[in-house]
């Protein structure tokens, strides 16, 4: 629409004023807001935040007495390292466009920043926020990691400190360790993708035991790969037991709260790792002290339970033979159980000694030591054993020789009535029916005389008259 000349009836001294189009007019302010504001910044809050389905930002910024609307197409806002949402205050470089068919202005944006903590501040604590919701930090996923592992996987640079430090500590506490690579970038834009394949290909790896993440130190810039939600959740689904051992102590990433354990610095995840020959010894030597203690419980209870059947012998010489078979059965029992005892322990110690995986010397020194040992302890028992048989043995000749039986083998009998034994003639009258122990069977007999004491002595003066 071309522009219009009009004359007005009550213009000026014969000024006409301009008259333009909507189109006219949103052109101009058009080209002179876009050719004036090239490059702006600008502090406000975010408001109206939608991030929409093609990838797009679009919000308002505003202030305490107005607002502006802004966008961010998707290329520019997948290089941020936070997540924008309402209420919070950044600082936006862009410039200002105008939409000419509704005369609607905007921001463009170009860049963005939160104020105050910076953008991987507040990166890292909206991610952190995020997986710690999800449980990927519960201390019920955390896994224990094994005691004498033989096959440890390093995820980190093959050229940096980081990999000479965990190498140094392996070799001096553990040197028949197997070591296995998966090298990495561990900085820069590419290193996340590339920490995530290393990680997904050491879990391919057979037989790995455990596997330690990381790099050294470095600015928040340098470690920030670390950071990234992929290789948190590579971690996370890593089958391996994992360490993370990034940067120094006071440095912290979300590898280290996602990860099974966090080591301070990679020369401390290869001591947590790996226990010294020093340790191992003391562990050896408290088992050792544990099976003697064991032993000698045992052996306490089986001679309280021998001495005890010992006491429980009664006269009659069929108790006593049952009693011997008894004990004999006992001692036999005893002799295998503890036997049987010895060969579990040397099982178990021999079990915990390949476990160790320690140098061959140490391996042969303590098995020679264990089997020295087992062996003294069965001679021990042995000899226990026989000492104790021989003391029972002579208890019973004792308690037969006392026995009433050995008296009736001679030639006497044993007189009973009603169950009780008969002394002297007192304890019966004429008629009185009694039983007779002989040694070979018994009698029942019956009074027809009695005669006292007295009577028999007269009876014998005048038979040898």
């Amino acid at each position: 629409m071309a522009d219009t000349q009009l004359s007005f009836e009550n213009a000026d001294s014969g000024n006409t004023p301009n008259v333009y189009s909507v189109s006219k007019i949103n052109a101009l302010i058009r080209e002179r807001l876009e050719g004036e504001f090239t490059q702006i910044w600008i502090k406000a809050e975010i408001s109206n935040f939608k991030a929409h389905t093609s990838g797009h930002f679009y919000f308002s910024l505003k202030d305490e007495f107005s607002q502006i609307s802004a966008v961010m197409f998707k290329g520019l806002n997948s290089k941020l390292k936070f997540r924008p949402e309402n209420g919070l205050e950044v600082i936006v470089r862009g410039h200002i466009t105008v939409y000419e068919p509704r005369g609607n202005y905007q921001v463009f944006c170009e860049f963005m920043e939160p104020v105050g903590a910076g953008a991987l501040q507040k990166a890292f604590e909206q991610l952190k926020a995020k997986l710690q919701a999800e449980g990927l930090f519960d201390s019920q996923r955390k896994r224990e990691l094994p005691s004498f592992p033989r096959h440890i996987g390093l995820v980190t640079s093959p050229t940096g400190a980081a990999i000479q430090d965990i190498l140094n500590v392996l070799k001096r506490r553990y040197k028949a360790a197997r070591i296995t690579l998966a090298p990495a970038l561990v900085q820069g834009d590419p290193a996340p993708a590339s920490i995530i394949a290393a990680i997904e290909l050491i879990n391919k790896v057979r037989d790995v035991d455990v596997l330690i993440i990381g790099r050294g130190g470095g600015s928040i810039e340098d470690l920030w790969a670390f950071n990234d939600e992929g290789v948190a959740r590579a971690i996370a689904a890593s089958r391996i037991p994992t360490i993370s051992a990034v940067g120094h102590e006071v440095d912290f990433t979300i590898a280290d709260f996602v990860a099974d354990l966090r080591a301070p610095t990679p020369s401390a995840a290869a001591e947590l790792v790996v226990k010294s020959v020093i340790e191992i010894e003391e562990k050896i030597r408290g088992f050792k002290a544990r099976l003697w203690q064991s032993f000698n419980a045992t052996m306490r209870i089986y001679q309280e339970r021998v001495v005890s059947l010992s006491r429980r012998l009664v006269d009659p010489q069929r108790r006593l033979q049952d009693l011997q078979i008894r004990c004999d059965e006992l001692s036999t029992r005893l002799e295998f159980a503890i036997i049987r005892y010895i060969d579990d322990r040397k099982t178990d110690v021999e079990l915990f000694l390949q476990k160790l995986s320690t140098p061959r010397e140490l391996i042969v020194r303590l098995q020679k030591r264990m089997q020295l040992a087992a062996a003294y302890l069965q001679n021990g028992m042995k000899s226990k054993l026989t000492q104790n048989s021989a003391r029972l043995r002579e208890g019973v000749g004792r308690l037969e020789a006392m026995s009433p039986l050995r008296v009736v083998a001679r030639g006497y009998s044993i007189l009973e009535k009603n169950k009780h034994i008969i002394k002297s003639t007192k304890d019966v009258v004429m008629g009185d029916a009694l039983e007779a122990t002989l040694a070979e069977g018994r009698l029942r007999v019956e009074v027809i005389e009695v005669i006292n004491q007295e009577d028999v002595w007269i009876s014998k003066k005048n038979y040898h008259g």
